[in-house]
């Protein structure tokens, strides 16, 4: 205002710009450029030089208008764009403000990534977690990040569609960083965040880099929601509650029984035309359930060893435990090792920027199970023995418990305990899962031969239960989704 009345000029209409001078495709900018070219205005006034030659076609579309006769004014610079000289001194001002500008972008972008390199997240902090300041890693929030975490567990289950979860996680009062509802987008983008599972993930170039951040779930549970992402079905609508639903599977064609109610009575009917399998009635499941879980049940002298087994047990599994921890660290280090001779080939030249990037993220991949593996090992020693005391706790009691169980805690039974159930005709077979399979049949030896006594029979028993633990859990504790 204060050049315009020096000049005796007259303002027309004032802008003001709020993008960035570097960033092409400016609004604002734009439309004054549009004005100038239809001759709303004889001319111009800029603060500085810079804010208009930032980028260099943005000083290309004034430097036409300076040829088409518009005057273009710089407040705080004396440059008269209608000599040569003066046009040649903004060209030279108009080059280095663009080369500030890459400059500032390159250190800009050097920056980011050493942040990304520390396991740093330079950006806002998405759902479930809190900024805490520059040079510092995110930090869970304690109201929405249980609820992020319970989120992961309920889709994990494969039961629910994202608008049913949607309303769910709504009622449970989860919400945006606004305070708002989480829309259907936001909440599929929760979903698909490594983030959440301690990586870090740039979705523009689909680089991996491993966050020094606290993990709201567990690299197998985003896997699992990764899994059931990829393979989501349309909701049903559930009118009945079955105990067995999606449980028995037809020995003829292999299709699930359908659960009906007829007469005050649950059938388990087969679909198929040509099946010789047509219906059974869920009172011939329980009780071929029931013949199932009664070799199960334990006698006081066993569960007196059993005891004495545990006690003797501990020591031996600390010695373990510490070679599986030291085992994994060394599996660590070979494959950092083998992450710095990549870097090395790509500065190097040796392989291409393609080639790197898919061998970096695969890598970045392998170093998460690895390091979830050694938290899982550094937790405790004694997991997978809890987890063979869980085992035996639920199998003794199995037997008398179902008797009693309501449908829901039989789906939970029979969901834990066996792994196959199928109808031929009337006929109804269940197998127990192999853990315990193991114990139903401890009274048998390899041979076949019957064997009454307890040390010999329980320490095979313990011992093939250790073995199992130890090949499928990898020292896991079980999860919700198991």
């Amino acid at each position: 205002m204060r050049y315009a009345q020096r000049f005796n000029l007259t303002i027309a209409q004032s802008f003001e710009e709020r993008e960035t001078a570097a960033k092409r495709g400016r609004p604002v900018f734009s439309e004054i450029i549009r004005l100038l070219r239809k001759g709303k205005a004889n001319g111009i006034i800029l603060h500085k030089i810079d804010r208009g030659a930032r980028n260099l076609k943005d000083w290309a579309d004034l430097g036409d208008l300076i040829d088409l006769g518009v005057e273009v004014h710089f407040a705080n610079e004396g440059l008269d764009l209608k000599t040569r000289g003066g046009r040649l001194s903004a060209d030279i001002q108009a080059v280095v403000a663009a080369d500030y500008i890459r400059n500032l972008r390159e250190e800009t972008i050097k920056g980011f990534y050493g942040r990304l390199k520390q396991g740093l997240y330079p950006l806002g902090a998405p759902i479930g977690y809190l900024n805490c300041g520059g040079g510092k890693p995110k930090e869970p929030d304690p109201v929405m990040g249980p609820l992020v975490t319970r989120l992961f567990e309920h889709y994990a289950t494969g039961q629910h569609s994202l608008p049913r979860l949607l309303t769910e996680m709504y009622a449970l009062e989860l919400r945006n960083h606004r305070g708002g509802r989480v829309s259907l987008t936001g909440l599929s983008t929760i979903l698909n965040n490594p983030f959440y599972a301690g990586l870090i993930r740039i979705r523009k170039t689909g680089e991996v880099f491993p966050g020094v951040h606290k993990p709201l779930v567990s690299k197998r549970l985003f896997d699992r929601v990764q899994q059931v992402l990829r393979g989501k079905t349309a909701e049903r609508v559930v009118k009945h509650t079955f105990a067995y639903k999606q449980m028995l599977k037809c020995g003829g064609c292999g299709y699930s029984l359908i659960g009906e109610r007829q007469k005050g009575h649950v059938y388990y009917r087969c679909h198929t035309a040509k099946c010789e399998t047509k219906t059974i009635r869920e009172e011939s499941v329980d009780e071929a359930v029931m013949m199932i879980l009664r070799p199960l049940q334990m006698q006081p002298g066993e569960l007196r060893y059993i005891s004495n087994w545990f006690k003797r047990k501990r020591p031996e599994q600390e010695t373990i435990h510490r070679e599986a921890v030291e085992n994994c660290k060394l599996q660590l280090e070979n494959l950092r090792s083998r992450m710095n001779r990549l870097t090395d080939a790509f500065i190097d030249g040796a392989i291409e920027r393609k080639i790197f990037d898919a061998r970096k993220t695969s890598l970045v991949l392998e170093e998460a199970n690895l390091m979830e593996k050694l938290k899982g090992l550094e937790a405790g020693c004694e997991q997978i023995l809890a987890r063979i005391e869980k085992i035996l706790e639920r199998a003794k009691s199995a037997s008398g418990a179902y008797k009693t169980a309501t449908r829901e805690e039989k789906r939970d039974f029979v969901k834990d305990l066996t792994s196959n159930r199928e109808v031929n005709g009337k006929n109804v077979t269940v197998v127990l899962k192999n853990a315990h399979q193991l114990i139903a049949n401890r009274a048998l030896l390899s041979t076949g031969v019957l064997n009454r006594g307890i040390p010999r029979t329980w320490t095979r028993v313990l011992n093939n239960l250790l073995a199992l633990l130890a090949q499928s859990s990898e020292y896991e504790p079980a999860s919700a989704v198991d």
